[in-house]
């Protein structure tokens, strides 16, 4: 029989339920919020391969950025924040907040 206990997260400073066992990304769709970055370019970014395999789905979790939510499960009173890759930037050593 499933779990069906649900929990509490916040995404964007905002209370989201989510059922135990879920991904964020999962949580986060079942909710109705379809965005999980924005691109350098300003363009809303969703779930793409569901699976971790292509990065689209990074978010800031708990202050980490570049989680992968499509593969991370939701956990009671975690912190989720969009992310916007313009406050990023690449270098060889890793991605870091300008």
């Amino acid at each position: 029989m499933p779990n069906n206990k649900s929990i509490e997260f916040t995404l964007d400073n905002k209370t989201i339920l989510a059922t135990e066992g879920q991904t964020i990304a999962e949580a986060m769709m079942a909710a109705g919020h379809k965005t999980l970055r924005i691109s350098k370019e300003g363009t809303h970014q969703g779930v793409f391969c569901g699976i971790g395999v292509c990065f689209g789905c990074r978010m800031i979790v708990n202050g980490i950025p570049n989680i992968r939510t499509c593969v991370t499960p939701v956990t009671y009173g975690c912190s989720v924040q969009t992310q916007n890759e313009a406050d990023f930037v690449n270098t060889k050593e890793g991605i870091h907040e300008n």
